[in-house]
């Protein structure tokens, strides 16, 4: 017997960051979209735990035991006395390195397909703090749609959505590593005050009426400046984006992925088809959102 989970990719609608806290880590007001890009996490039964992976960047993933997925096994097996021993597979689609927090994606989704396996019996609460534990994505790759995360990012709030949105995403040359993406903000804060983050009320309204346009007037990613600072080519592929007609263009997490707002799926793909002949990225790929959070399938 296998059980495999789908698990979506996310859009930070807008991340503001705090300063950092004693503890390294930043607190944030993130407003995370699932959007329709997916990872499928599948778990059988074998000797011992061992992880493989095929897909897109599929050698850029780690296979031993620092991969989120096997984390997430190993952490639900020692919360109910067992061995983790499973084979976890995962079939990569969301980009690797990319801020859309496919790394994130392959720990719930392997967590959610062991407690399925094992017939663990983790409550959905069990799960959520498990996730917390394993990283500040990791809760919202469960849960899915809109919501708004606290702290560092994993004290969720679920957000209401009157609409989709249409999404184009342009994934870059190479990848940036996040903590050196948060370094570079302490870098570029130093000697100024640090606002606390708050989520926008503009941006929460804009998405519980489906308004692309207002929604479009709100996105911020306090990561940008210096995800653009490691990454100067990242300006070349944002123009090139609104150039084409996109309502909006951030850089996506702490990047290097860029996102582009659009009205519609029509609108996405003329954008979409522009990005693909600037030459200023590798891949563009379009979804819409909000989508679901890990599920069996």
């Amino acid at each position: 017997m296998s059980v495999t989970v789908r698990v979506p990719a996310k859009v930070n609608v807008q991340l503001a960051v705090g300063a950092a806290r004693p503890d390294g880590f930043h607190d944030l007001a993130n407003v995370f979209l699932a959007v329709g890009l997916y990872d499928e996490v599948t778990v059988t039964p074998a000797d011992e735990l061992r992880v493989t992976c095929a897909g897109p960047d599929a050698a850029q993933v780690p296979l031993d035991h620092t991969n989120l997925a096997a984390r997430a096994a190993i952490a639900l097996a020692g919360r109910r006395g067992i061995e983790p021993a499973v084979h976890i597979h995962i079939d990569k689609d969301i980009p690797v390195a990319g801020g859309m927090a496919g790394g994130s994606a392959d720990g719930a989704g392997a967590l959610l397909a062991c407690n399925t396996l094992w017939n663990a019996g983790a409550s959905r609460v069990e799960l959520l703090s498990i996730c917390a534990e394993l990283g500040s994505d990791v809760p919202f790759s469960l849960v899915g749609g809109a919501a708004l995360g606290i702290g560092r990012g994993e004290q969720l709030t679920v957000l209401e959505v009157g609409g989709t949105f249409c999404w184009v995403f342009a994934m870059a040359e190479r990848g940036l590593s996040t903590p050196a993406v948060f370094r570079e903000f302490d870098r570029l804060a130093e000697g100024r005050e640090i606002p606390e983050p708050v989520a926008s009320a503009d941006l929460l309204q804009a998405l519980a009426k489906g308004d692309v346009e207002a929604l479009a007037a709100a996105v911020s990613n306090d990561l940008q400046p210096a995800a653009l600072s490691l990454f100067p080519e990242l300006a070349d592929t944002l123009g090139a984006g609104r150039g084409a007609g996109a309502l909006a263009a951030l850089v996506s997490g702490s990047g290097p992925t860029t996102a582009f707002l659009t009205r519609d799926a029509e609108s996405a793909e003329k954008v979409a088809a522009a990005l693909r002949a600037s030459g200023t990225c590798r891949s563009v790929r379009t979804a819409a959102g909000p989508v679901p959070g890990a599920m069996v399938i």
